[in-house]
């Protein structure tokens, strides 16, 4: 089977990695451990779709996959990429919805496709009991009572996705209110420093270690609710980002995370128990105590230097 994307390449490794022919671009050192040790080492094969498409079709016929899997919007654009690709290549190309809502459906549509309808089930449940929980949550929190939360991305801070965008719509989910509302926008934006100043966000995520080392010292962002109570927090991204980078099924363990950090006291949760069992049904890995002190100290804003990347 070959991944045409970063999300389609999880998507595929959660549900049958031993169906996979490799990566869109080779996990990084630290990525590695969190990745079971027989699929580390697939070759890098680039990507059909999303930023920076290195793959060509002259390599897809080369592996000669029996599928193509393509893992996110199902707009006219890669529709219309799927269809040309399979009118070119003769090779069946598959186009799975990849909002966060419909990742039950998602992982039943491929498990059957690809026969591991067991498989597929149990991970299925998983979310839904996810999504059931949190749901629990919210039904006694009042929309404008829920936090104001703003995704920053980039070393400057200043990427953001707008309500509705597929990178933000897990904050949403988790029952944060997105900040950034640009009209006549889509997906990912630059926003203004007085954009976010007047936002003034009580929670900040992030998973730019760059702009996480510099923010709490940054004049810029000093008068920021979210900066002066130390509420900015660094997503985990290994072996893949809890909140997007890519939006695929890795966004699952970061809604029960952000949902934990807007409702502490209403969603109870053990993070390294909470990562230790996603991470063995998912991910196909038992992550050592070593592994999950990293994963935990970037979540909660933490990164001792005995817990920096291995490289």
């Amino acid at each position: 089977m070959f991944a045409a994307g970063p999300p389609a390449s999880i998507l595929l490794y959660v549900l049958a990695p031993e169906k996979m022919t490799g990566w869109p671009d080779l996990p990084r050192p630290e990525e590695r451990p969190f990745i079971a040790e027989k699929y580390r080492d697939l070759p890098a094969l680039g990507r059909l779709t999303g930023r920076g498409g290195t793959a060509n079709l002259e390599v897809v016929l080369k592996v000669a996959p029996d599928l193509i899997i393509d893992f996110g919007s199902v707009g006219d654009t890669y529709a219309s990429l799927a269809d040309n690709v399979q009118a070119q290549i003769r090779i069946p190309y598959v186009l799975i919805d990849g909002r966060l809502d419909a990742t039950p459906k998602a992982l039943r549509l491929l498990g059957e496709i690809l026969d591991v309808g067991e498989r597929a089930e149990r991970q299925a449940a998983y979310v839904e009991a996810t999504f059931a929980e949190i749901d629990a949550v919210l039904a006694a929190v009042p929309a404008d009572k829920r936090p104001l939360v703003y995704l920053a991305r980039g070393p400057d801070g200043l990427e953001t996705g707008v309500v509705g965008s597929i990178n933000t719509e897990i904050i949403e989910r988790a029952g944060g209110r997105n900040v950034m509302q640009a009209a006549g926008q889509r997906g990912l934006v630059r926003a203004s420093m007085e954009q976010v100043i007047a936002a003034d966000p009580d929670i900040i995520i992030t998973w730019d270690r760059n702009y996480f080392g510099k923010v709490f010292d940054d004049p810029l962002w000093s008068g920021i609710r979210a900066v002066r109570d130390k509420r900015v927090y660094l997503a985990p991204t290994a072996p893949f980002g809890w909140i997007d980078r890519p939006p695929s099924l890795n966004r699952v363990i970061g809604l029960r995370w952000l949902a934990g950090l807007f409702y502490p006291d209403r969603l109870k949760q053990g993070l390294r128990e909470t990562a230790r069992s996603f991470y063995r049904l998912f991910y196909h890995v038992e992550p050592s105590d070593a592994d999950l002190d990293t994963l935990i100290a970037w979540s909660r804003g933490l990164a001792p230097a005995a817990s920096q990347p291995r490289r």
